[in-house]
């Protein structure tokens, strides 16, 4: 458990991100992270660099509605003062975090307030003595590192952990994250560290993470993107839709339009994605610009829109023709028939009874 958030198991693979202000300004801070819980972010990583922000990290866990996890880097001190403060896990880096005397003491204080513990092997900052075995950040010494720290936790009878063996080369990360999968029996933790852009870094965390969990691999991830925070959950969002292991939202198919197309496809899908963030529950939603794909589309999605001629388009109900729409009205009305459908497949939710269990005998 990460606070209230159960990882690994049979639980829902979780969705984190990383704040990027500085934790010692907790106004800036609490306004980016309703930023991401709006987005859907399950977890919330924030970084604790000094005391500032460690004294700051107690307002914001107070504001947040998520659990929040602390990055700890080189000083094992901000770890304990973090863990007081009310995170939900510590987020350690062995490589730099010091000596195991220092672990010890960060154990401590995660036990001590319930805390679980994120172990962070990263390509970047391996120990020394494994860059001497090894000659280079290789899977093997991604996952040595990892069973390392691994045993020290357990030897000091903590299991509330999970762990990372990130890099951001897609090859070298996914390989590490294959052997440690089959060396061990814990919740994972997914990434493709400093990805790049956000469609650079789109592109390459949707290969190597989309790449682990069609293996069965993975119970939470971070989409390391150099753009904010909340596009992270968006796209790890869309990675888990993708491969139906998560619904969230409207899901949108769209063509990527040609000369047939009866509307501007490209403008119409932006505007609507935009203007449908807001929208949590699960439904799918299809916008095609000619009839070469459009009803068939239709047929599969909630809501569907193919364009005709002459600025009049059809619009499909549960894959069905229902009515047309004026390229004019057209934005205004699929955003409040996605809108009315939600309201309606939310109240078939309240209406329905929960279920009986029988007693046992």
């Amino acid at each position: 458990m990460v606070g209230t958030v159960p990882v690994g198991g049979d639980a829902p693979i979780t969705v984190q991100t990383m704040t990027n202000t500085p934790t010692s300004d907790p106004v800036a801070t609490i306004d980016q992270i309703r930023r991401c819980e709006e987005a859907g972010a399950d977890l919330i990583r924030v970084s604790c660099p000094d005391v500032e922000s460690t004294a700051a990290f107690r307002q914001i866990v107070k504001a947040a509605r998520v659990p929040l996890i602390a990055d700890i880097h080189f000083h094992y001190k901000r770890a304990l003062e973090a863990a007081d403060a009310g995170a939900a896990c510590l987020r350690i880096n062995p490589g730099n975090i010091g000596s195991n005397a220092r672990v010890a003491e960060v154990v401590r204080a995660a036990k001590a307030n319930g805390c679980a513990i994120r172990i962070g092997v990263n390509a970047g900052s391996l120990e020394k003595d494994l860059l001497e075995k090894y000659g280079e950040p290789c899977p093997e010494a991604l996952v040595e590192s990892a069973l390392d720290h691994i045993k020290l936790l357990q030897d000091h009878d903590f299991h509330e952990y999970k762990v990372a063996v990130k890099a951001s080369d897609v090859f070298l990360a996914v390989s590490a994250y294959m052997g440690l999968a089959e060396a061990v029996d814990c919740p994972l933790h997914l990434g493709i560290t400093e990805a790049g852009g956000l469609i650079g870094g789109t592109v390459k965390s949707s290969i190597g993470i989309g790449n682990m969990l069609w293996a069965g691999i993975g119970d939470t991830l971070r989409v390391s993107l150099s753009a904010e925070p909340e596009e992270e959950v968006r796209v790890g969002f869309e990675i888990l839709k993708a491969l139906g292991l998560r619904t969230r939202g409207v899901r949108v198919v769209s063509c990527p339009s040609c000369a047939r197309q009866g509307f501007d496809v490209i403008r119409t899908v932006e505007a609507l994605e935009k203007r449908l963030t807001h929208i949590k529950t699960p439904i799918s939603l299809s916008v095609l610009g000619c009839v070469v794909n459009g009803p068939g589309e239709a047929r599969e999605t909630d809501i569907g829109v193919t364009g005709g001629g002459n600025g009049k388009h059809m619009v499909y109900l549960s894959g069905v023709t229902d009515h047309h729409v004026q390229s004019a009205d057209m934005l205004d009305h699929i955003v409040a028939l996605v809108e009315a459908k939600v309201a309606e497949i939310e109240a078939a939710q309240d209406a329905t009874p929960p279920a009986v269990t029988e007693p046992a005998e």
